[in-house]
This record gives C-alpha cells, structure tokens and sequence, in this order.
C-alpha cells in the first residue's frame, strides 16, 4: 500500500514539473492560428493598421493584471522595455514579409528559428542536448528543407515568370525580413527564460505589452499613419489580440519553471506549422497541402523523438 502511495505521490510530482510542455504545445498552435489571423486581417487593413490596433487590443486585455505588476527591481524595466523593442522590430518585419508572401511559406520560413533558439540554449543556457534530442533536431530540420522543396507546378510557373519577365529583387527583401524576425523572435524568446527567474508572468506581460504599445504609437506619430474606423470591425484582429495573449501568458508560466529548456520549447513550438498549413489550404486555397502535411507530420515525430529522453 505504502508503496502504491509513493507511486502515485512520484506520479503527481512530475506530471506537475512536466506542465510546461503542455503549455508550451498551447502557445505553438495558438501561434499557427495567428499566422492565420494576420494574414486575413491585413487583407482588409494595412500593416500597421493591423499591428498597432492589435497591440493596444492585447494591452487592454492585461490591464486586469496591472494590480499584480508592481514590485519589480528599477533595472527588469529596461530589460523588460528592450526585449519588447527586439518584438517591435520583429512584427515589423514579420508582418510586412507575411503580407507579401503565402501564410504556408511564411510558416516554413519562420522554422529556421529553431536552429537559431536551439544555438541560444546551448552556447548561453549552457544546456545539453541527449542523443534523442539532437535526433529530433535533425528529423526537424529535415522537414523543414522538405517544405521549401518546390513541386513540378510551381518549378514550371516560376521558368515561365523567368523568361517573361526579370526577377523582381523585392522578393528576397522580404524573405530576408522573415528571417530577421525570426531572430529577434529567438532573441525575444531567450530573454523572456532570463527574465522570469527574477520577474512574475504577469509584471513581464503587462510590462512588456505597454512597451510595445509606446514603441508602436511614437512610430504611427513618427510616420503620420492614419487608422481607419473599419479596423475595429476586422474581427480578425481581435481574434489575433485573444490569441496572444493567452498564448504568451501560457508561454511565460511556461519559461517560469526550472524544468522549461530552450532547445526542446523551440522545437515543441514547431507544431504551430500544422495550423498554418491547413489554414492555408482553407482560407487561402493554397495547393500542395498534402505533402506539406506529410512534412509537418515529420516534424511532429522530430519533436516527439525529442521529448523521449525527458
């Protein structure tokens, strides 16, 4: 009996220090949903229309939190006010290279992240990466090389593009503004696992929203950007505001835990590729849905091998 009791005592005790994986599975897909969400919102606004309404819509969700933000040491407020000027550049250019690309794309682009998060755990956070871990990193980025693979259909439609007309340059701006969010979003993701040994999810959130919200509204001042009264009926943009919020919340709690790493949340954050690619099949029609599913699901497998040796 007695050793019933410890069983389920050991049980219990580590389902709870295993919360975070959960947790860290609800922000990736919540973050496929919002690939998703930007991509049909700026179908009926502009950019930053859409980025700056939608900030100050999450900020405005937190505010309940404000009662529990305070106490926190002068210095975790410049940090805090640096990590959300790193995201202030990261929508920027996550934004503006999704709005010119297919939301599909933009998902496999946005997982080259893993490589650059992974690196962050391991040379800063000092953490080692198991056999299965690095297995399932390899299997990850294999998956992801796959989905950039181009189809027959689309190698044809890009020759002939190529012999009628000249290469437009603009094209890789914006896939080099993809990957330059993707590292500010890495370098984001590492200072949020620093900052809350020190700091409550709630004062980071509230904090960090409010500064994003600064930053944004001094450069629609800066560049004179007008909103229009339309912005508010875009439901898509209060779906966007819902799902970060909950979303990074999640992801905080998560961070906050000392059994959280880096490498494997980066990876476990992958699974918002599923939701992009079969919201790009439903809302944007976008072909090859198939194969890209065959993809994501090697990705999965890459992220469940990684999860084996925890």
């Amino acid at each position: 009996m007695s050793r019933m009791i410890l069983d389920k005592i050991y049980t219990f005790h580590y389902n709870k220090r295993m919360i975070w994986i959960p947790l860290v599975l609800l922000y990736g897909l919540l973050k496929g949903g919002r690939e998703i969400a930007k991509k049909k919102a700026m179908t009926k606004n502009s950019v930053m229309e859409v980025l700056f309404v939608y900030t100050l819509m999450s900020f405005v969700f937190v505010l309940p939190q404000a009662g529990q933000a305070g106490g926190m040491e002068t210095r975790f407020f410049f940090y805090i006010a640096l990590k959300s000027f790193v995201m202030f550049l990261a929508w920027l250019f996550g934004f503006y290279s999704l709005k010119k690309m297919p939301v599909s794309l933009y998902g496999v682009l946005s997982l080259s992240r893993v490589v650059f998060a992974t690196l962050s755990g391991v040379i800063f956070l000092h953490e080692a990466l198991s056999v299965f871990q690095m297995t399932g990193l390899i299997i990850v980025c294999a998956g992801l090389l796959l989905l950039r693979v181009p189809g027959k259909k689309q190698e044809a439609q890009a020759t002939t593009e190529t012999a009628l007309a000249e290469p437009e340059p603009v094209k890789t701006i914006y896939i080099i503004m993809a990957f330059a969010s993707c590292i500010f979003n890495t370098i984001s993701g590492f200072m949020d696992k620093v900052l809350m040994k020190d700091v409550t999810s709630s004062q980071l959130q509230f904090w960090y929203m409010l500064f994003l919200v600064i930053y944004y509204s001094i450069f629609m001042l800066v560049r004179r950007e007008k909103i229009s009264a339309s912005v508010l009926k875009n439901g898509w943009i209060w779906a966007l505001a819902i799902m970060f919020v909950i979303g990074d919340k999640a992801l905080f709690i998560a961070n906050g835990m000392p059994q959280s790493r880096i490498t494997i949340m980066t990876l476990i954050k992958q699974s918002s590729c599923l939701v992009t690619i079969i919201g790009g099949r439903i809302f944007f029609k976008e072909e090859r849905i198939l194969y890209r599913l065959m993809c994501a699901l090697i990705i999965l497998g890459g992220i469940a091998l990684s999860l084996l040796s925890l």
